[in-house]
């Protein structure tokens, strides 16, 4: 067995056999192999004899020594130790097209940055992979991993769209090589989208899962699980199969919905119902089901979300940036509904600053109801935290023992986090911190940020990468302006 030990000034453990609320001053975090052994106040007794005991099998993170043999030499790290932050819904996709397609609708930006980009490695992947000596989609999806480790994340949902949904094999690469966790909703759509990628017959959505399945039941961090892309994109007969697939294997199922409000309307115009109350008609919702945005809805929604206990994943970047609104969370409170606060991809959100996305929640929801109890720092911490990783079903979220050693230190030592005092650390992370004061970070247990340091990915060698990457779809992109892929403009146009 290999075992580290973690000393910080501050450590929230956010666990449930404590209150969650609960902050330790001077704490200690005992990691044997990939979980975690012990969690509480550094105490020297206790301590010495872990390293007159087990010390030359025992990594002191945060030493300069290669052997500490004293407990007071223990170095305590000036930061706060968290649980891994666990992002509920993203797109691997889409890092290299940070900021292509800004202040426009979310459909305007599918059809110029999304689809264009997905179309564009699709059409050129063998010059692409010459180019770079490896597959520009495992390039693309390194470059994710290292968005969400900057940003102390360790565990996320990768919603596999489009295109992607056949380079599943690349992410789990990606995902391997970065020593991360994913859940791996695997797209499908079989109208209203660029007819190269339609499963049609719904056998073939299904064959493709039962591929994956068997290809990496067996994959430690690694679920896959259904991901239909849209309500409006997927029929009925496929959307069944897939459910049943899902129950089938006890496994998740998660989906876009009620996203935007111009194309929930064409829906709701197009079909006669919402996307909800059409995921409900064709028994697509229950407690195993969680969607993402949520953002338009009506009362009838929100009465069978709660009813079904349907989760949500809310992503308030994304959808502040696009213009698409903000779901009802108060709402969502009162009725029950669960929901877990994330980032969307890289493109949309422009980051996958996991503490933003968690901020902007809370302040619009305090200046929305002009109320500043409401959406607590408290509350929004654990939406990034132990919220998704109860939904996602994934052994992290919480410094407990028994859970994956899944830590990330943020240092206090900065100005902005500076003064930071036991009585207002949860308070300084959510309204102070910048989101990328991710000192160390560890994941099952192993050091990936080291003192700021990436462990495993050659940092330098894959952002010159993915900087070559954009240039050469900005040249694609000079040529074909954009691909209306979903079809679902052309209808609107034709419904006005």
């Amino acid at each position: 067995m290999k075992y580290k030990l973690l000393r910080t000034r501050v450590m929230v453990p956010l666990s449930d056999e404590i209150e969650r609320n609960t902050r330790i001053s001077d704490g200690y975090i005992l990691i044997e192999d990939k979980s975690i052994k012990e969690v509480g106040e550094f105490n020297s007794k206790n301590v010495q004899a872990l390293l007159d005991t087990i010390g030359s099998k025992l990594e002191i993170v945060g030493a300069s020594n290669t052997e500490v043999k004293i407990a007071s030499d223990v170095p305590q790290i000036n930061g706060v130790a968290l649980p891994g932050f666990v992002k509920g819904h993203g797109h691997d996709h889409e890092s290299p097209i940070i900021g292509i397609a800004k202040d426009v609708p979310l459909t305007t930006w599918l059809d110029s940055a999304v689809n264009l980009f997905t179309g564009f490695l699709h059409e050129q992947e063998e010059e692409l992979t010459k180019e770079f000596g490896v597959s520009p989609y495992y390039l693309t999806y390194l470059k994710a991993r290292l968005d969400d480790l900057q940003h102390g994340i360790t565990t996320a949902l990768v919603h596999h769209c489009n295109f992607n949904k056949y380079h599943v094999d690349e992410l789990v690469e990606a995902n391997r090589t970065a020593g991360t966790k994913i859940m791996i909703a695997v797209g499908s759509q079989d109208r209203h989208y660029d007819p190269r990628i339609l499963d049609i017959p719904p056998a073939v959505a299904v064959d493709r899962l039962n591929r994956l399945h068997e290809k990496y039941k067996e994959e430690e961090m690694v679920k896959i699980i259904p991901g239909p892309d849209q309500f409006f994109s997927n029929g009925p007969a496929l959307l069944r199969h897939l459910k049943h697939w899902a129950n089938a294997h006890q496994m998740l199922i998660h989906i876009h919905s009620s996203e935007e409000k111009a194309t929930t309307d064409w829906f709701t115009n197009e079909y006669g119902m919402t996307p909800i109350e059409y995921g409900q008609s064709i028994g697509f919702l229950d407690e195993n089901t969680f969607v993402g945005h949520q953002v338009n809805s009506t009362e009838k929604d929100l009465e069978i979300l709660a009813r079904t206990r349907t989760k949500v994943i809310h992503n308030p970047l994304a959808n502040t940036i696009l213009g698409s609104g903000m779901p009802p969370l108060l709402k969502f409170k009162e009725l029950g509904i669960e929901f877990a606060i994330s980032t969307d991809g890289s493109g949309s959100a422009d980051n996958q600053n996991i503490i933003n996305a968690a901020r902007v929640a809370a302040q619009y929801q305090k200046a929305l109801h002009q109320d500043a109890t409401v959406m607590t720092a408290q509350e929004v911490l654990e939406r990034i935290t132990i919220v998704p990783a109860q939904i996602l079903g994934f052994n992290v979220g919480s410094l407990t023992p028994g859970k994956y050693a899944d830590i990330v230190v943020i240092d206090l030592s900065k100005p902005n986090l500076t003064p930071t005092r036991l009585d207002n650390v949860v308070e300084n992370l959510i309204w102070a911190a910048n989101g990328n004061e991710v000192q160390y970070l560890l994941s099952n247990g192993e050091l990936l940020i080291d003192d700021y340091k990436f462990t495993k990915i050659d940092i330098k060698a894959i952002l010159t990468q993915i900087q070559k990457l954009s240039e050469l779809f900005y040249q694609y992109k000079q040529k074909t302006q954009t691909r209306r892929a979903t079809g679902v403009r052309e209808s609107q146009k034709h419904n006005e």
